[in-house]
């Protein structure tokens, strides 16, 4: 393994020898706008997140509740391209030193070419692609390319995986293994839920991976309730709210960064 994987792999060890969780992030690009967003993926690194998800827009994110849907049409609608994704990777990794992956969909990888788009996003100074509707079986020709430019893989795994079904995952990713905590679509949830706590330990069992569990943290509490068990807490949708609520993005900015800080605060108090 060479290039940013590296990093990615370096700062989930560091927060583990930190006896802490690391806090991963995840905005899609051209939300706001291409600039607003690149800016908003600053603040959220600058405010304490270790590692940042760029969402690459889909037109059908079957996987993603309403506030990640709105986001990626506002990204939509403003023309968002790939080319304006890596930009978003280059310009948040080059400004900040983090590792930055990009989350997409697999369709626009497929239809880019699997080595153009990962030779593209290695150059952007990338980490790795999470593909959450990619099947492990026909992921051969994007783990050749990932593989060859020094790219993370990350797959999801969910509480209907059976231990069978997970072993054969975990065995083909790289970097850290997506706990998806609930069934259903991406959103903020009151509870994360016991099965996410399962499902990680069961994701374990395959793996010396590292496990990070998403979908449905919000807050500082939630966060450290899931980094007593996880390597990592991923948060998505919070932040896309509070750039949506926000009246304009210097307020968005601020809204994110603050946020970061109190779920950074949130990964170190475990409970």
């Amino acid at each position: 393994m060479s290039g940013q994987i590296e990093l990615l792999n370096k700062v989930l060890a560091d927060a583990k020898a930190d006896n802490r969780a690391a806090l991963v992030a995840y905005l899609p690009a051209g939300f706001p706008t291409v600039d607003g967003g690149i800016e908003a993926v600053k603040a959220i690194l600058e405010g304490g997140a270790d590692i940042v998800e760029v969402g690459l827009p889909h037109s059908d994110p079957v996987l993603d509740g309403p506030v990640i849907q709105t986001a990626d049409d506002i990204a939509l609608r403003g023309g968002v391209r790939i080319a304006d994704v890596l930009r978003t990777v280059r310009e948040a990794h080059d400004a900040t030193g983090a590792p930055v992956l990009v989350m997409t969909y697999w369709n626009p990888v497929d239809r880019y070419g699997s080595e153009r788009f990962a030779a593209e996003l290695a150059e952007a100074g990338g980490a790795g692609c999470i593909l959450p509707d990619l099947p492990v079986e026909e992921s051969e020709v994007w783990r050749k390319a990932a593989e060859q430019h020094g790219l993370a893989t990350v797959f999801v795994v969910a509480p209907s995986s059976q231990d069978e079904r997970l072993a054969k995952i975990t065995a083909a990713g790289t970097g850290f293994v997506y706990a998806a905590s609930l069934m259903g679509v991406t959103g903020t949830r009151e509870s994360v839920g016991a099965l996410a706590e399962d499902l990680v330990r069961r994701t374990r069992a395959t793996t010396g991976t590292p496990v990070c569990v998403g979908l449905g943290v919000s807050n500082a509490t939630q966060a450290a309730e899931v980094a007593a068990f996880a390597d990592g807490v991923i948060v998505g949708s919070a932040f896309v709210k509070r750039l949506l609520d926000a009246p304009d993005l210097p307020a968005g900015l601020v809204a994110v960064r603050e946020l970061a800080a109190d779920l950074a605060k949130g990964v170190r108090s475990r409970v």
